[in-house]
């Protein structure tokens, strides 16, 4: 991504803002993100995984054995409309307890923000196929396939677990989240998945980290109530299947407490 560019605008965006700044005496912080995740107001880590313990919205008996997503392009919002964009990335690992502290090496200015907002996922111009060479080498990247529509790309989200079916049996679950398309038209069908999440507004005077929190049943309901006897792989190539995530995963992340 294109790093140097990001902090050459970001310090254009906090010279611009400078006078304002001076007159309400601020002054540059660091801001840091830490991830929680729950289910049904209870934390959830990874020494929870591997066993069925959950239940979903359509009563399905479930375990996570893996969590892990994409945030990028944190933004800070003001009041007049001028933004602070961070453009860079996270991979959150809650399988193997990585980078659920996001901290990024960018101060921006103390002060009043009227919304806080991140990318879950890759938006169109950053989701260039084959682009991070970190993210390749932990299997992050989609198959450039005719299947997948040929766009390649990189995942938002893997979920993975195992349910119990209407036999009774334990049976695995992979809940992919990616750019929408289908392969099977011509020329394929590509639809943008990525979620703008908007955490409203904080007002910032110190060094400050902020928790956002994951609620990860809200992935299996409003407005589609999911049924992993369904829809519980080949979760990729299916188009609708994708843009059923997208509309669940926009009730996922809340801001929570805000230290600083």
């Amino acid at each position: 991504m294109k790093k140097i560019f990001a902090i050459l605008l970001i310090t254009i965006l906090i010279t611009s803002c400078k006078s304002d700044d001076d007159n309400n005496n601020s002054q540059n912080v660091s801001s840091s993100f830490s991830f929680g995740h729950y289910w049904d107001g209870t934390v959830v880590s990874s020494t929870d995984f591997n066993t069925i313990q959950y239940t979903n919205a359509n009563g399905e008996e479930l375990s996570i054995e893996k969590l892990r997503y994409l945030i990028s392009d944190m933004t800070f919002t003001k009041a007049n409309g001028e933004t602070i964009v961070i453009e860079d990335y996270n991979l959150v690992d809650l399988t193997n307890n990585e980078n659920l502290i996001y901290s990024p090496n960018v101060e921006i200015p103390s002060g009043s923000y009227s919304n806080v907002s991140f990318t879950f996922g890759f938006d169109a111009e950053d989701n260039i196929n084959g682009a991070y060479t970190d993210l390749n080498a932990t299997s992050w990247n989609v198959p450039n396939t005719p299947m997948l529509g040929s766009v390649g790309g990189y995942h938002y989200m893997q979920l993975e677990g195992k349910f119990i079916d209407n036999s009774s049996a334990e049976v695995g679950y992979a809940y992919h989240a990616i750019r929408a398309a289908d392969g099977s038209t011509t020329p394929p069908t590509v639809e943008e998945t990525y979620i703008e999440v908007n955490l409203g507004s904080v007002t910032i005077t110190n060094d400050v980290t902020s928790n956002i929190e994951k609620k990860i049943p809200a992935w299996f309901k409003n407005p589609h109530t999911w049924e992993l006897t369904v829809l519980n792989n080949m979760l990729m190539p299916n188009f609708d299947a994708q843009l059923m995530m997208n509309a669940n995963g926009q009730n996922v992340f809340t801001l929570g407490d805000i230290i600083q």
